[in-house]
């Protein structure tokens, strides 16, 4: 089945999909996530190019994608030098999650629906990517795939995804 212009995402609280919803300009997708450069082969050194971001995409009510704030909280590298610090890399990152999601006026978390997009923030890719997974690639697209989180979403098109 291809993919429809709008495709549902469901909030599933406590879970990967807990931050997102409505808010007074339209909805908002916004997560903490792990991410290597596009074209990162592993090696020696990994550590300091698997980095911490802080997402905060915005969609007008109609599900066009209309902004993302993206922050690099830091590196795998440094987090594990200090992992319990109140200023560790998780602890900024989660809090500049929380500033980002209070300053959403009268934010609601639900199921959301929103249109593909795509952009590239230091060399990471971000966004909700149409592909095709024929085994042969000349079929039509029939997944879509939310960067860099890896949640895949499929028919029946219902909001519910895979890891």
């Amino acid at each position: 089945m291809a993919v429809p212009e709008i495709i549902p995402i469901a909030h599933e609280p406590d879970y990967r999909t807990s931050t997102i919803g409505r808010f007074s300009d339209g909805q908002f997708l916004a997560s903490i996530t792990y991410a290597f450069p596009d074209g990162f082969t592993m090696g020696d050194g990994w550590e300091e190019h698997k980095r911490l971001f802080v997402v905060l995409h915005k969609f007008d009510h109609g599900g066009h994608h209309q902004e993302s704030d993206i922050w690099c909280a830091g590196t795998w590298a440094e987090q594990m030098k200090h992992p319990l610090d109140e200023d560790s890399v998780v602890a900024r990152a989660e809090a500049r999650l929380t500033a980002n999601l209070a300053a959403l006026a009268e934010r609601e978390y639900c199921n959301i629906a929103i249109r593909p997009f795509r952009l590239t923030v230091d060399g990471v890719l971000f966004g909700l990517v149409t592909e095709c997974h024929d085994d042969d690639g000349d079929g039509e697209d029939d997944w879509a795939e939310l960067y860099p989180d890896g949640l895949g979403f499929t028919s029946p098109w219902n909001g519910e995804y895979d890891t």
